[in-house]
């Protein structure tokens, strides 16, 4: 039955492979000739009897159902070689544990529902061929972050929330196994001489682990999640993170080749935000992205992705995110994209920005406009240029055209609070203007959730308006800009100041 499945030279290599098992005691052995093909070589199916008590079926999540499973598994373990197996689909690997499972529970005589029995396989699968317990959390697209402290403490954010889950790991060898599994893949590690480690899922979900000795109480697991389908501006719309017409602003400032920052908080939504800022872009420019863990996701068919890489065991070969960006401007690139701006790699973003890559954007963490101006020169002045800050200013003035920010609010919700421009310097100050702000109005008394208002501040031609023109978007802009004004009681537009 299984050559619908695998191939004869698949099911060889697998037989042949495998070491010899030593015998354990038995109450039957079996053989089946639709399973001999996962077999190791010269075993068959052998477990040790169950604890019979009534025949009464395991509970879910129970002791006894951890005992079984904990059973089950080991038998499995002993009987396949995993090696060849976890090479399969994961489809046809699935067909092939449930069929041995099977042959397993008939010899162990183990009674179980048929959903106690699908829940094992589940169970066991994810653990062979998957992340363990959080195969099912990752399945979820409603989960923004997962955060394992430990093997018994798992915790989600759905919808701004946290929320305490009952997912526990068998103990912290198990937690630390599924970590190293994840970051092996994209070559990494994380044990004690190297305990904390960056590492992204294949969907590009973001990951940190931090290992004992520094993580106290077991390992510490954080997955930050990024929905299947990219987001896109209409449907930042549609969840009231931005306004229509704060959308077609940001859509012409993508268009218009603008160089952006988008700043932020940690969770505040960033990377989402640039995801969709990258959107806007033609589908003929050259687009080069460095990030530290790749989880851009581009849309555009000409684009090269960079990732860092960290130091080996012998403290070689460590690749920055300032070398990244430096080896962009000899890879002749029309949009540099920095995932997160950290460091250094800020003044050389800043000289990319100001010597013919317009267009160019990336993230930073600031609690606002003004805060990201003084976080850029604070990381570059880290990387140690002996610069006088009024030089370091007029380079962030000669460089950056717009500041958007993103805030996440304390009832959970995500906003884009300003949309600011670098206007100029006023003696040793940069000088912001805030074109588009966020105006939180009041609460509502029975969800908790806090009503604002997105609105222009009254600026009909902003810095950026000649590059609208050049590009012919600023009718565009000037209607959007145009129909998000509010005005007051006596018929006045609402400023920055008097708003």
């Amino acid at each position: 039955m299984f050559g619908k499945r695998v191939s004869e030279t698949q099911t060889k290599k697998i037989v042949s492979s495998a070491p010899p098992i030593s015998e354990k005691p038995t109450i039957e052995e079996r053989t089946d000739p639709s399973i001999d093909t996962f077999l190791k070589k010269n075993q068959k199916i052998s477990v040790t009897e169950a604890p019979r008590k009534n025949k009464k079926p395991a509970s879910s999540k129970s002791e006894e159902y951890l005992k079984v499973k904990s059973t089950i598994f080991n038998a499995l373990i002993d009987t396949i070689d995993l090696t060849q197996l976890v090479a399969l689909e994961r489809d046809i690997a699935r067909e092939e544990i449930s069929d041995i499972i099977s042959e397993i529970f008939e010899i162990k005589n183990v009674v179980m529902s048929t959903t106690e029995q699908e829940e094992l396989l589940d169970d066991i699968c994810n653990d062979v061929l998957g992340y363990g317990p959080l195969e099912p959390l990752l399945a979820r697209d409603d989960i923004a972050d997962i955060m394992v402290n430990g093997a018994n403490s798992t915790f989600i954010e759905v919808n701004g929330k946290t929320i305490k889950t009952n997912v526990h790991f068998t103990d912290n060898e198990q937690l630390m196994n599924i970590c190293q599994r994840i970051v092996s893949q994209v070559g990494r590690r994380v044990d004690e001489s190297s305990p904390i480690c960056d590492a992204r899922l294949p969907d590009g979900s973001r990951v940190n682990v931090i290992a004992p000795p520094l993580a106290i109480d077991g390992p510490s697991l954080t997955i930050r999640k990024f929905k299947k389908d990219s987001l896109t501006l209409n449907q930042l719309v549609s969840f009231g993170s931005i306004s229509p017409e704060g959308g077609e602003i940001l859509e012409i400032i993508g268009r218009t080749r603008c160089n952006v920052l988008v700043s932020g908080g940690t969770g505040s939504g960033k990377t989402t935000l640039l995801n969709c800022l990258s959107a806007c872009i033609e589908k003929d420019e050259r687009i080069i992205t460095c990030e530290d863990s790749a989880e851009l996701q581009m849309q555009q068919p000409h684009v090269v992705r960079l990732e860092t890489r960290p130091a080996n065991l012998e403290g070689e070969g460590l690749i920055t995110m300032r070398d990244l960006v430096k080896n962009c401007l000899r890879m002749r690139p029309e949009r540099i994209i920095v995932g997160e701006v950290r460091g250094p790699e800020a003044f050389d973003l800043l000289q990319a920005m100001n010597t013919g890559h317009d267009g160019s954007m990336g993230t930073l963490h600031a609690n606002s406009p003004r805060e990201a101006i003084s976080r850029v020169e604070s990381m570059i002045l880290m990387g140690g240029y002996a610069l006088p800050a009024k030089t370091i200013r007029e380079m962030i003035v000669g460089s950056v055209d717009v500041i958007v920010q993103a805030a996440r609010l304390r009832d959970g919700s995500r906003r884009i609070t300003h949309i600011a421009e670098v206007i100029g310097m006023e003696g040793d100050i940069v000088t912001l203007q805030n074109i588009f702000v966020y105006e939180i109005t009041g609460e509502d008394p029975n969800s908790g959730k806090l009503l604002g208002r997105h609105r222009s501040t009254g600026i009909t031609r902003p810095r950026f308006f000649e590059k609208a023109e050049y590009y012919n978007q600023e009718k565009q802009l000037m209607r959007a800009l145009a129909k998000s004004e509010v005005q007051d009681i006596d018929g006045s537009i609402l400023g920055e100041i008097n708003g």
